[in-house]
């Protein structure tokens, strides 16, 4: 056989491949005909590399049963559930914020789609930046008695990430409990020997999804991007905020790192630990003996409201998507968003530009500089479909602006790992704390506000004004943002 007829039969063999996969995607895949499309035209304009691109990037975990709730757990979900689903029915579930009533059903779609309980003994700081969340969840992992968990998408082999690693070591040492859980794209840097001084302390570590070979990873698109810190079921902490010194500001290339970040006490805390042990149980392969430590009892306290949400392609809804869609619906004053990436769905664009017509007024807040310029031109090209309803969008100078949250009328928001794109929505592991506290959302509110002073305005004209290679970006970054 020739070179030539070699290379017939392979490119043969390589398009009966990509007519099996596209009739796979059409026909049992389900998906959604925008993400159908996208990935058709890869697959048909990329012969060679598309197969590989899809098997890196394309494949449907949703139909797989990744995490499940164990008896005991469920049942004690359930009771909860059904407890907080009575009062709600009968409208007498008393919520300590005035103005909130008409807005119980937000509470209630989240207990039902996501089971998530609703609290109101909880006490909450806001960090708006990395070093002042980083310097108290130091000191409170100093002050640990019984143990502490940490699950990051991103763990730095810096100056950072080695000072907690070295604390956690030494915590072990002294007997306490201490488990890592990390992501294995997210951490895929990280050096070999990186844990080793931790475990050999007695400390545990797990890897969500690691790679099959270096850099290699064909569950690379399901990400466990959540960020979460649990010290002694009294103390947890949950954002935008990953372990490592660029999330100081001391990244040449970004500088000053925006971000927010929460610090939870209250019962709000037992749910982050029940997301944890769950995530811990599917990468670690081990059960979680439920612990009296874990669950401490609690003061009954008049505190903030809030609902710890959690989504990924393994859930029945897209919950914190879901959740982002409700209160943009249910706003009569005010939308902010504040978001790295603002890459929304159909529904949520219609949304939001339905409420912009309505006279809400609406701003969002995205960088000024691309950290993934194919995201970045795709959130742009949204953004003008927003100018057009009469939005009002900013793009944030000062640094890089990385937090994740939405702001609904002064009463209530969501603040986690979410981000406002078909990622989050669907391919991610993300938590996200949803509050409804008047002085939460207030402190968040100003804290948006400050940032406008460091933003330039997105307006209509100057929009209109961008370069054909700009246009073009756009487009083509667009069209692919089904599956970016």
């Amino acid at each position: 056989m020739t070179i030539s007829q070699l290379a017939t039969q392979i490119g043969q063999y390589i398009f009966i491949m990509n007519i099996l996969l596209a009739v796979a995607l059409v026909f049992f895949e389900r998906r959604k005909p925008t993400s159908t499309w996208a990935w058709l035209m890869i697959l048909f304009f990329v012969p060679v590399f598309g197969f590989f691109i899809y098997l890196l990037f394309g494949q449907d975990m949703r139909k797989q049963k990744v995490f499940e709730l164990k008896r005991e757990e469920e049942d004690r979900l359930q009771n909860i559930v059904d407890y907080q689903e009575a009062f709600l029915k009968n409208n007498t579930l008393k919520i300590n914020e005035s103005g909130l009533e008409a807005h119980l059903d937000v509470i209630y779609f989240h207990l039902l789609s996501n089971m998530a309980p609703y609290s109101q003994d909880n006490e909450v700081v806001v960090y708006h930046e990395g070093n002042t969340k980083f310097n108290d969840m130091i000191e409170d992992i100093r002050r640990a008695e019984k143990y502490i968990h940490l699950e990051y998408y991103i763990i730095r082999n810096d100056h950072l990430g080695q000072q907690i690693v070295d604390l956690l070591t030494k915590k072990a040492m002294e007997g306490l409990e201490v488990k890592v859980l990390f992501d294995g794209m997210g951490c895929i840097r990280l050096p070999k020997g990186f844990f080793k001084a931790l475990t050999k302390a007695g400390g545990q570590i797990a890897c969500f999804y690691p790679p099959l070979l270096p850099y290699i990873n064909v569950r690379m698109n399901y990400r466990n991007h959540r960020k979460i810190c649990i010290i002694d079921g009294k103390t947890s902490y949950i954002g935008g905020l990953n372990i490592g010194d660029e999330y100081l500001g001391l990244s040449k290339k970004f500088g000053f790192w925006r971000d927010t970040h929460l610090k939870i006490s209250g019962s709000a805390v037992d749910y982050l630990q029940l997301r944890f042990f769950l995530d811990w149980r599917f990468a670690a392969k081990e059960e979680l003996v439920y612990d009296k430590k874990y669950f401490p009892k609690r003061e009954e306290i008049q505190g903030v409201g809030m609902q710890i949400v959690s989504s990924g392609p393994d859930s029945k809804w897209s919950s914190i998507r879901n959740g982002y869609f409700k209160m943009i619906n249910e706003a009569e004053k005010s939308v902010y968003i504040q978001t790295p990436y603002f890459v929304p769905d159909d529904s949520i664009l219609e949304a939001l530009k339905v409420s912009a017509l309505s006279g809400i007024d609406v701003k969002v807040i995205i960088p000024s500089k691309p950290d993934h310029p194919f995201v970045y031109w795709a959130s742009l090209s949204y953004i003008g479909d927003l100018l057009q309803a009469g939005a009002k969008c900013y793009t944030y100078n000062k640094g890089f602006v990385h937090s994740k949250m939405v702001l609904v009328d002064g009463l209530m928001c969501s603040v986690g790992t979410g981000n406002m794109d078909i990622r989050s929505f669907k391919l991610n592991f993300e938590v996200n704390a949803f509050i409804y506290n008047r002085k939460t959302t207030k402190e968040l509110e100003d804290q948006f506000m400050k940032d406008l002073e460091d933003c330039t305005e997105v307006t209509i004209e100057t929009y209109k004004k961008r370069s054909v290679v700009i246009r073009f970006k756009e487009s083509v970054s667009r069209l692919l943002s089904p599956i970016l």
